[in-house]
């Protein structure tokens, strides 16, 4: 019985150590990071190549194809651990009615051990039939000791197995949590990379002409920015302004409106030594209208917001699908508006300056403050002055 038990272990212990082998699609996980790698470096040589709309296109199809090979890949890795969780809890099964009978069979042992190892050696003396029957009696005992120790051995070793192969199938459980908020993640970054290309068609109406527009005001805009902000606008001071003091409005209509800009909107700057800065960093969090393809951002600092509620947000900071799709560059500000209520409010208390900086034929106009309680400047364009 105990050879056996022992046996069906050391079987249920080989098992422990075999590692399932991997679900092999028709696309190993190495073909799919080889695909990978490929169309990476295809988005690489993509982006330097002179933005028309076709090139635009293709540029946004191969970051559609790379993210679909990304999701399968995922999906690839949580098949395989998903596969390895079964088997592990097979093992767990089978380790724990190994482990069951073996404690059943110690604690037999150890009591008629117990029992044996009460009996005086001396003992052994009278109630043998002469000295080879001693020691044979003596030779038995010490053959049930071995034979307990082995046990004590295996049943240890069942238990470690035990514990070891649980503690694995909690790693792997955890890594599956994981890759299922990766995979969630990159479902979230299809359907906009989706959006985008859906919004470049709609945008542009198929059209390389109502493209090479659109390229060239997002390039002057970024353009005219950096010029602003290198102080090359042609500024002159009106006033001290109060924090929450209207200090201009969102150009509506007349001949600047389409100066380096789409349509009625305030681009709003946050800049410090001519660096710009992330103005969601210092406005305050709000409830927001997120109107295009980008993750949503809120404020997380304390400052008021330069336009009155509701507040519609077209475009972010940061690399954001527009400026991806035609300036090539992050979009160094945020830009919001208001469908009811144009007014510009001062954020912070400073002095006003108003500006305009030439561009596409038109004038750029903005506001500036100089901040009086820290150093950093806001700059509010596409504005009317008051």
């Amino acid at each position: 019985m105990i050879k056996k038990l022992l046996a069906a272990l050391a079987v249920a212990g080989l098992a422990v150590l075999i590692v399932a082998p991997k679900i092999s699609p028709a696309q190993t996980l190495g073909d799919k990071q080889k695909e990978i790698e490929e169309l990476e470096q295809k988005i690489e040589s993509l982006q330097g190549e002179q933005k028309t709309l076709s090139s635009t296109i293709n540029f946004l199809n191969t970051k559609i194809a790379l993210t679909q090979s990304q999701i399968s890949k995922t999906q690839v890795e949580l098949s395989g651990l998903e596969s390895d969780i079964a088997t592990l809890s097979g093992k767990i099964d089978t380790l724990n009615v190994s482990l069951d009978q073996l404690t059943g069979l110690l604690v037999n042992r150890i009591a008629t051990t117990y029992k044996r190892s009460s009996i005086n050696p001396l003992t052994l003396v009278f109630v043998s039939d002469g000295f080879t029957d001693f020691f044979s009696r003596m030779k038995y005992l010490r053959l049930v000791q071995r034979q307990d120790r082995r046990i004590i051995f295996a049943t240890e070793q069942a238990r470690s197995n035990y514990d070891a192969q649980k503690g694995l199938k909690e790693e792997k459980q955890i890594e599956v949590e994981a890759l299922n908020n990766r995979l969630l993640a990159q479902r979230s970054t299809l359907a906009r990379q989706q959006d985008e290309k859906s919004q470049l068609l709609a945008e542009t109406k198929n059209s390389e002409k109502v493209y090479q527009d659109l390229l060239s005001k997002a390039v002057a805009e970024l353009a005219a920015i950096q010029g602003i902000i290198a102080g090359r606008g042609e500024e002159a001071k009106v006033r001290d302004v109060n924090e929450g003091e209207k200090i201009a409005s969102i150009l509506t209509s007349g001949t600047n409106l389409y100066a380096c800009s789409s349509g009625a909107h305030l681009h709003f700057e946050v800049v410090k030594d001519q660096a710009h800065q992330n103005p969601f960093s210092f406005l305050s969090d709000k409830s927001l209208e997120w109107d295009n393809s980008d993750s949503p951002q809120n404020g997380n600092g304390s400052w008021l917001w330069p336009i009155n509620d509701p507040i519609r947000i077209t475009q972010g900071y940061g690399q954001t699908a527009y400026s991806s799709r035609y300036a090539g560059n992050i979009h160094t500000g945020v830009d919001m508006t208001n469908t009811s209520n144009f007014e510009v409010k001062a954020v912070k208390r400073g002095t006003l300056y108003r500006g305009g900086i030439s561009c596409l034929g038109g004038t750029l106009q903005y506001v500036r403050v100089e901040h009086a309680e820290d150093e950093y400047d806001t700059y509010y364009l596409h504005v009317n002055y008051i």
